[in-house]
């Protein structure tokens, strides 16, 4: 199954280096977010932890997730995601994947990853988008992203 169409206009909120407020829901049922680096591959989200963390287990015990993306340089325009988790795997020995997100988000990846031998990188497949321009919901039609 492929991604939904990103809405017309929100593209740069995805490949620009923003930050995504990922939420989750707890065991009790309390939802959990979280400020975090994302990468976007036009079809998967994805993100680095590590398994020691409440986010981790959250997803373990219940995989739809949403996030959103603010714009940086409007507050009253952000991108809202509705996905679920299709895996948590292992990050390399050298920690590649978060180096990868610390170079994308300006930081200098040299020397080693203290906590390389428990991170993870989970993988979401978006199902819904959800665009908001001027504090208001774009319609559908203009969304493009309507896949139920």
């Amino acid at each position: 199954m492929s991604a939904p169409a990103v809405p017309d206009g929100f593209e740069r909120l995805l490949t620009e280096p923003s930050f995504a407020h990922l939420a989750t829901v707890r065991e009790d049922g309390s939802p959990q977010s979280n400020v975090m680096w994302f990468a976007w591959d036009g079809e998967l989200f994805r993100f680095t932890h590590t398994s020691r963390r409440r986010k981790f287990r959250n997803v373990r015990h219940e995989p739809r997730v949403a996030f959103s993306i603010a714009d940086g340089a409007n507050g009253y325009r952000y991108l809202e995601v509705r996905g679920e988790v299709v895996s948590v795997e292992p990050d390399d020995e050298a920690a590649n994947f978060f180096r990868s997100l610390m170079t994308r988000y300006g930081q200098a990846p040299d020397g080693e990853v203290p906590d390389a031998d428990v991170r993870v990188v989970i993988t979401v497949r978006p199902g819904t988008f959800v665009a908001v321009d001027d504090g208001r919901e774009l319609p559908r039609s203009a969304r493009r992203s309507d896949i139920r």
